[in-house]
């Protein structure tokens, strides 16, 4: 048996799948989710009793096989790994089925941001004031509407926000020390100076209903709120305020608070007239990309939807926009 984090593999295939996530952790992934699938993988193995240090096609195909109920764009995530597995079986000899990349691409449509506009944040706001605290949650009417702000205020990930000590907020300099990110890449950001004013009034709250060093995002049982329950917050946020959710994957989605921190980012710089190319690097770290391609998509983005800035983009910064297609 291998253990990856706290999932254990049992299956043939479990010295494989350990060596695999253990050399994506060393590349520098946080190979969470990822490991969650593969130790499914693992039990699927293990249920239909292979045997073999091999990944044959039967066993790809009946793994990635559609299930009922389940989304294109899931199932293609599930191609995704297998075919990871399979080329990482190879380079180490052994036999294994690995998906043409054509295969990944068929069918799985790219999902289009849902950028709010200043009228639905405010509605936003209004409701998620109004969610009051409870006997079984009792930190929820001080945490969700500045964890919220903080989501749309900084573009960071729920996973990142969730993630947020106390003592990751630097108070006199306005800042948030984003430690657990996605490829850990740590990273501090600082705030507007009015988001810095109400997560400093929030703290002086924090600290007489919670330890001074826990979760800054705290849930009734003192650990950090999960990501499932702020969805669910989130959707119930958006019925409250009047905006419409398209049904699943079409979107608003929790993430999408981070792609409207960007995109009302961009827009404001552009009426402003900053240069762009040498603010988007700026924005590109601040956000924690890799490089410079998914930010630059969010300038095609801004343009796309606020038409009144479509001239002075395409006229000054036309070179860095991508072509149609790119989300970030």
């Amino acid at each position: 048996m291998s253990i990856s984090n706290d999932h254990p593999f049992i299956s043939v295939l479990a010295p494989i799948l350990g060596g695999l996530i253990a050399e994506k952790r060393g590349a520098g992934y946080h190979y969470g989710k990822e490991s969650k699938d593969y130790a499914r993988f693992d039990q699927f193995c293990a249920a239909r009793d292979h045997r073999d240090l091999a990944l044959p096609r039967e066993l790809v195909d009946a793994w990635t096989a559609k299930q009922s109920h389940e989304t294109e764009s899931n199932r293609q995530r599930r191609l995704s790994l297998l075919r990871v597995l399979g080329q990482y079986m190879q380079r180490y000899g052994y036999p294994a089925w690995v998906y043409p990349p054509r295969t990944l691409s068929a069918g799985a449509p790219r999902y289009v941001p849902y950028i709010f506009s200043s009228a639905e944040v405010a509605a936003l706001w209004r409701v998620v004031d109004a969610c009051p605290s409870e006997v079984n949650a009792p930190y929820r009417g001080h945490v969700l509407p500045v964890l919220f702000r903080v989501l749309y205020g900084t573009g960071l990930r729920v996973s990142e926000a969730l993630a947020l000590r106390a003592t990751d907020v630097n108070r006199q300099a306005g800042t948030l020390h984003i430690r657990e990110a996605k490829l850990d890449k740590e990273r501090r950001i600082p705030m507007h100076p009015v988001l810095a004013e109400r997560v400093d009034r929030y703290l002086k709250t924090l600290a007489l209903l919670a330890p001074s060093d826990g979760p800054l995002f705290p849930c009734q049982t003192g650990d950090p709120y999960a990501v499932s329950t702020i969805y669910m917050y989130f959707r119930r946020f958006l019925w409250q305020a009047g905006i419409p959710h398209q049904g699943r994957g079409r979107g608003p989605r929790l993430h999408d608070m981070r792609h409207t921190f960007a995109v009302h980012c961009l827009r404001q710089w552009v009426l402003e007239g900053v240069d762009l190319t040498v603010a988007l690097p700026y924005l590109s770290a601040y956000m924690g990309h890799v490089g410079l391609k998914s930010t630059q998509g969010y300038l095609r983005l801004t343009a796309e939807l606020y038409p009144s800035v479509v001239r002075a983009v395409e006229q000054h910064f036309g070179s860095i926009i991508p072509s149609g297609g790119a989300t970030p």
